[in-house]
């Protein structure tokens, strides 16, 4: 790394955004460099300016609605980048500044094969033949891990696994070779082991041809590893920054130690009575593939015959990557897949889905979903999305007992009664998280399964939602069976642990077990993945 000469030198950066009738300021007079070849990180949570001083860069904010100050500077390779002519910064997007999103789906088009959205950046930027950019396209996959690059190439987007995307999404943006490389979010929805590799990936490729890169995320774990030097934005401004090793062991702003310790910790109590709440032996799942005439039919047998309980008052912890079957086996447990073998809920089985005694197995077993913005209906307050249920399970009661039990489930989840009647869009991303747990537990259920529920959230929210589930766990005497690919999240809130790969539970056992003494070695990977 040349630690003398700075590729890129951001100088008292203000970014205001003007409707009608307000001004907001999203990026509040902040100041860092990043030097030739050396990773830089931008840590904060949603709304703290990080994203907007990154499109800053590439000068993609809407020209009618955002505005600089004048003492605002962008200087990279001794040129302002600021109301620099469109001409200009055109030909410096994707090719001397390349910018990989955190979501590939939704940033690759669609409607075009990966190759040709590859091909496209080195035709304009390089000049290239069409033949030769396929060369090059080629290439760049397999720089890149994607199996079969000649094939991923005639592939449309939504036939790539999330890692497979992220993975042509990079070799996207160093097509044309960049000095620089703006990450945000890479790695957010992406499996441990996948981050790991891609992290590995990237810095692989900044050695080889010596780029620097900005690195935008909340998650911290990643930033003690990957980074040179960090800054810390909050509400706008850097609130601290300095090299990683010193700010991680001396941090001097309240808010970077907040932060720090919003690093999910391990589950002290371990509890385990000898009575199944839910108990299911042998659960196969299995999905069409395809139909045939005159032979059988093909299957993919996504989960092969697990047998999983649950203990009450306790915490299972269901781990796998993407196609490891924990969200079938989910979905069968809680009667929505059908299924082969046989799953008890309190000692009873299910059978036939329809009959009243699996209204009661609906009630006592809830769900609280990933997405809470996408499973929370637009059109309905806050008061009538957590009582919905009520009026299904509880119909004796009357309209002010229902709105006693929503209040008082409200306050169960530390929101103020003024949300009742407020609507989602309202509300901030951890807000929604808590209504969704309210809806789950105003059932009095005995059983949620929380399906990967802290993984949309910033890293305080998060903190916060795993201690409100555990305030909960031992205040309402609730049973968890949590779905996660995170493991610091499963730590903090499991007793009990199983590992899936493959459709298959490889190991389980409790908590501090696999974590400290993991027998499998697809556990070990993943494990050491998750805190490398």
């Amino acid at each position: 790394m040349n630690t003398e000469k700075k590729l890129v030198d951001i100088s008292n950066l203000t970014v205001e955004f003007k409707s009608k009738d307000q001004v907001f300021r999203a990026v509040d007079n902040i100041s860092f460099d990043i030097l030739q070849g050396e990773t830089v990180a931008l840590v904060g949570e949603s709304g703290s300016g990080k994203s907007v001083t990154a499109l800053s860069l590439l000068q993609l904010l809407p020209k009618h609605s955002s505005f600089y100050s004048e003492e605002s500077s962008i200087i990279f390779e001794n040129r302002d980048l600021i109301d620099m002519e469109l001409k200009t910064i055109r030909k410096i997007r994707g090719s001397s500044i390349s910018m990989i999103f955190q979501e590939p789906m939704t940033s690759l088009n669609p409607y075009q094969r990966v190759g040709d959205q590859i091909d496209e950046s080195l035709i304009i930027h390089k000049g290239l033949s069409k033949k030769d950019s396929r060369k090059r396209t080629i290439n760049l996959l397999d720089q890149v891990n994607i199996p079969s690059p000649q094939d991923k190439a005639n592939s449309y987007p939504h036939e790539l696994s999330g890692g497979q995307r992220q993975r042509a999404m990079i070799a996207m943006a160093l097509a044309n070779e960049p000095k620089l490389l703006i990450a945000d979010e890479p790695t957010t929805a992406l499996d441990v082991t996948v981050e790991k590799s891609l992290l590995e990936l990237l810095g692989e490729l900044q050695n080889n041809l010596g780029m620097s890169i900005l690195f935008i995320t909340h998650d911290l774990n990643i930033v003690r590893k990957f980074a040179n030097r960090v800054n810390v934005m909050q509400k706008g401004e850097i609130v601290e920054k300095g090299k990683v090793e010193e700010v991680f062991a001396n941090p001097t702003h309240p808010y970077t130690r907040k932060l720090i310790d919003s690093i999910p910790r391990e589950k002290q109590e371990l509890i385990k009575t000898e009575s199944a709440l839910l108990e299911a032996q042998k659960v196969n799942v299995n999905y069409l593939l395809k139909k045939n005439l005159f032979k059988e039919n093909s299957y993919l047998n996504a989960v092969k015959d697990v047998d999983i309980n649950v203990y009450p008052g306790c915490t299972t912890g269901l781990v796998g990557e993407s196609g490891s079957g924990k969200s079938s086996l989910a979905r069968a447990l809680l009667g929505l897949e059908e299924s082969d073998g046989k799953i008890y809920f309190q000692g009873k089985e299910f059978l036939d889905l329809s009959s009243p005694e699996f209204r009661q197995i609906k009630k006592d077993f809830q769900i609280v979903f990933q997405d809470p913005f996408g499973s929370l209906s637009p059109r309905q307050t806050i008061g009538d999305i957590i009582g919905e249920g009520l009026k299904v399970h509880f119909p004796d009661l009357n309209k002010a007992q229902r709105t006693e039990k929503i209040l008082q489930s409200l306050k169960d989840v530390e929101l103020d009664k003024n949300f009742v009647n407020r609507f989602p869009h309202e509300l901030s991303g951890g807000q929604r998280q808590r209504v969704a747990i309210a809806r789950a537990i105003i059932l009095e259920p005995k059983l949620i399964l929380l399906d990967e529920p802290t993984s949309a959230l910033d890293v305080s929210i998060q903190m916060q939602i795993l201690e409100l589930l555990l305030k909960l766990q031992n205040r309402l005497g609730l049973s968890y069976l949590c779905i996660s690919h995170d493991l610091r999240v499963i730590r903090a809130l499991s007793d009990e642990v199983y590992v899936m790969k493959d459709g298959e539970v490889v190991e389980k056992g409790m908590a501090d077990q696999v974590f400290n003494s993991p027998q499998n070695e697809y556990t070990k990977e993943l494990i050491s993945a998750a805190i490398h």
